[in-house]
């Protein structure tokens, strides 16, 4: 039998354990410039952004073994590729990278297609 304090706790932390249903794939490949150019200009401030904390940047190199769980999710070979996936499902895709002010637009414009 739990104990009501450790009931208390696991709820606690179930609460301050972010669950991510969300994230954004970036498919990406060695020698990428529109790559590079996301890398100087977007990617540091991905995680503090809003956008970046309701689909976390998950980077994909297309050149390696794909992970099982994106399987069902069509790669590309242009990259940079944004794939806004949500427990598993493809919800919009972004093709190329249109530089940091296009890209913040479309990035919302995707984002409001997940359920709220």
């Amino acid at each position: 039998m739990t104990s009501p304090l450790a009931a208390a706790l696991s709820f606690v932390l179930l609460l301050a354990t972010p669950a991510f249903a969300a994230e954004m794939i970036m498919y990406e490949q060695p020698g990428c410039a529109w790559c590079k150019r996301f890398n100087e200009e977007v990617a540091p401030a991905w995680p503090n952004t809003e956008q970046g904390r309701r689909a976390p940047l998950r980077r994909v190199n297309i050149r390696e073994p794909l992970p099982e769980d994106l399987a069902d999710i069509p790669v590309e070979r242009f990259t940079p590729t944004f794939v806004l996936v949500d427990d598993g499902e493809e919800i919009a895709r972004l093709r190329g990278y249109p530089g940091d002010q296009f890209f913040w637009a479309l990035v919302d414009e995707m984002l409001a297609k997940l359920e709220p």
